[in-house]
């Protein structure tokens, strides 16, 4: 359908975007990898400095995990320039990932980041793609409330662990207040397999089986 926004389970729209690393094709510039979208408000603004300096802050923590992170707002390139400049300045921080420079608002419109009839800032949304390109996770807020970036480091954390196991995981993981770091078995498909939960394993119930990280 013509203007649809991708959705989870969907594959990231291919598109060329200008950033402050260049030009860059998506999802082709991450493939391989993990990455993560962010949009903000606007440049110059306290709570976006906030969070493109928690962003970097983790930054080694989010690559060894395999995965990139990438920026984006309604501003142009020099005004994206300027403002890391000024963070670099103000408070030593610098920034290393890209910002994509979205002054038309293409890409904003195309990935449903303007909220609102004659919206003219992006909300603060993030998107988190696997290596295939696929949109695994997505997440919206308003531009009064800052995002938490440890949040996002384990969403990451959590997806990588559930396509490795092929598992599920539980609210707050790792300190889940029922099952602590364990991690939740796909719920059974078939009467045989309920019937053999019944008895064997850890769990509440055949549909609510737990276990230990490998």
């Amino acid at each position: 359908m013509e203007g649809k926004i991708p959705l989870i389970g969907e594959m990231f729209p291919d598109m060329s975007v200008v950033t402050t690393h260049g030009v860059m094709k998506l999802p082709e510039a991450y493939a391989g990898k993990w990455w993560i979208l962010f949009s903000h408000p606007g440049d110059f603004t306290p709570v976006c400095t906030t969070e493109f300096v928690g962003f970097q802050q983790r930054y080694d923590q989010f690559k060894a995990l395999n995965t990139e992170l990438i920026g984006l707002s309604i501003d142009q390139v020099f005004s994206h320039l300027k403002w890391t400049e000024w963070i670099e300045e103000k408070m030593g921080v610098t920034i290393q990932y890209p910002v994509i420079a979205d002054g038309l608002g293409k890409v904003s419109e195309k990935l449903g980041l303007l909220h609102g009839q004659n919206a003219t800032a992006t909300v603060r949304a993030v998107f988190i793609i696997d290596p295939r390109g696929v949109i695994r996770a997505m997440v919206y807020y308003p531009a009064e409330l800052g995002r938490n970036m440890d949040e996002v480091l384990r969403a990451v954390k959590a997806l990588q662990v559930s396509d490795r196991m092929k598992v599920a995981m539980p609210a707050n993981w790792p300190h889940n207040e029922l099952i602590k770091d364990k991690v939740i078995i796909p719920p059974a498909s078939n009467e045989k397999t309920a019937k053999e939960r019944k008895v064997s394993g850890e769990g509440y119930d055949w549909w609510f089986k737990y276990k230990d990280l490998d």
